[in-house]
């Protein structure tokens, strides 16, 4: 048989349910790999080998009694530390933070919860998130399995690095500027951004309306596997949608064919795009004419939105850090600390212009763009992976703000759109490359068919386990 390290959410059920596997057999499996990486990659935060074990045997009895939860009883995942989990901390990648357990299960692990998934553990981020690199106070440097020399970027960091790896199905993460699809780009792994309110959340992200929850995986069908259980709603969110979602794989291999697609080699920004890079995606975005749509080279047409993501960004952290003293501060990443104080001097009407009226002209204007095109690709990122230890690349091409190297996520946060990030081929140094695909608010459904598509295309290249080049 085919070996547990390579399989899919999508295979597993079959699998239980004709007994050639088991959900404690793939649960003693992931543990095993953990247990055998995680000193090399350091993704995880929490780790209890008794939950996942008692997990899988409960979903184990379901399946062996043919009362299975659905598709994804016994599936291993992983759930990102600033989302609550029933029993275990939730720390934000905080030192300063309470390691006391957790109360309740958030909405999209409560949701997992239902579906019989097996909780492998909680991974690694940077302090509260704020930046996009995977190296924190609480648990320091998380590194990509790709070049264990290279970062995974963040925030979602463990996630990117437990999806690379195989360490569990589908990984939980959140997106607040890129915090999904900055590390699955690093990582050549696939990462959703859905629709803002599509996945509940609570307690509500201090980055509000910028924040969203999604999953991480190596395939796109199990991100829409994912999708069909944590899209559901949950009281706990007033701004979220109350709808049942649709069934995300319904339709996922109907293919682009006819669709009309922009495609967007620097989003308007004046950054360098590194030349591998520039080449991987462009060749990537030629290649849905290949598929059947039409393919035009477009800019959207906007000024960078730098100066509206961070006034909501620094308020966010000035929230964050609003009981935070100078001894607890003094303790944390000084770049946190620097964008709060930063978030403390912004006034409210400042604060309120930016959340109604340019975050409305932004999501305004992306709108009149999707009129013409259904969706829109640029790569997720400029560059490759690099160095751990740093906040921005050491040859000073972005300077020392790692949003410079981040300019074509964070302006899908402010209009909530859709997006996600594709694997599309890897570097001559053997670093993976990533596709954006931003699709108009609501039409999740239709980013997930075009990524499939793709991948069907150009299936995403794999690392089986961490590779030292050093």
């Amino acid at each position: 048989m085919t070996a547990i390290a390579s399989l899919s959410a999508a295979e597993l059920g079959p699998l239980y349910a004709s007994r050639e596997l088991s959900p404690v057999e793939v649960a003693k499996d992931a543990l095993a790999r953990i247990e055998r990486f995680e000193p090399q990659v350091n993704a995880f935060v929490v780790r209890d080998d008794k939950v996942p074990l008692a997990m899988a045997e409960a979903a184990q009895a379901r399946w062996l009694k043919g009362e299975a939860l659905g598709p994804l009883d016994g599936v291993p995942v992983t759930i990102k530390d600033n989302l609550g989990v029933a029993g275990w901390p939730m720390r934000r990648g905080s030192a300063v933070a309470s390691d006391a357990p957790f109360a309740a299960d958030s909405p999209a692990v409560a949701r997992l919860r239902e579906a019989g998934c097996v909780f492998l553990g909680k991974t690694s981020m940077p302090e509260y998130g704020w930046k996009g690199v995977g190296d924190s106070p609480l648990s320091g440097i998380t590194r990509n399995p790709w070049d264990i020399a290279t970062g995974p970027g963040g925030s979602s960091s463990g996630a990117a690095v437990a999806a690379a790896l195989n360490l569990g199905c589908i990984h939980l993460g959140t997106d607040g500027a890129g915090s999904v699809r900055i590390p699955a780009a690093f990582t050549g792994v696939f990462g959703l951004k859905p629709s803002y309110g599509r996945v509940p959340a609570w307690p509500i992200s201090v980055m509000g309306f910028l924040a969203h929850l999604g999953p991480l995986t190596r395939t796109v069908r199990d991100a829409a596997l994912a999708m069909n259980a944590i899209g559901r709603p949950d009281e706990r969110d007033m701004t979220a949608m109350t709808g049942m979602p649709p069934d995300f794989t319904d339709g996922l291999e109907a293919g682009v064919r006819g669709l009309r697609i922009a495609w967007s080699p620097r989003l308007g920004v004046d950054v360098p795009v590194d030349p591998e890079i520039a080449a991987l995606t462009h060749s990537a975005a030629l290649a849905f004419r290949e598929l059947g749509a039409s393919v035009e080279e477009v800019d959207p047409g906007f000024d960078d939105p730098i100066d509206t993501l961070m006034t909501l960004w620094s308020a966010g952290a000035a929230l964050a850090l609003r009981s935070a003293g100078p001894e607890a501060r003094a303790q944390m990443d000084p770049g946190l600390v620097a964008v709060a104080e930063a978030g403390e001097r912004i006034d409210g009407a400042t604060y309120v212009d930016v959340l109604l009226n340019r975050r409305n002209a932004l999501a305004l204007h992306m709108a009149q763009f999707h009129a013409r095109f259904d969706l829109l690709l640029t790569p997720t990122l400029p560059l490759p992976a690099f160095s751990v230890g740093r906040n921005t690349p050491a040859d000073g091409a972005y300077g020392e703000d790692w949003t410079r190297w981040t300019p074509f996520t964070y302006p899908f946060n402010i209009t909530q759109a859709p997006a996600a990030s594709v694997p599309c081929g890897l570097t001559s140094a053997g670093l993976p490359a990533g596709l954006q695909i931003v699709g108009p608010y609501g039409s999740d459904s239709l980013v997930l068919q075009a990524a499939a598509a793709l991948e069907a295309l150009r299936p995403f290249p794999r690392v089986d386990a961490p590779i030292e080049t050093i």
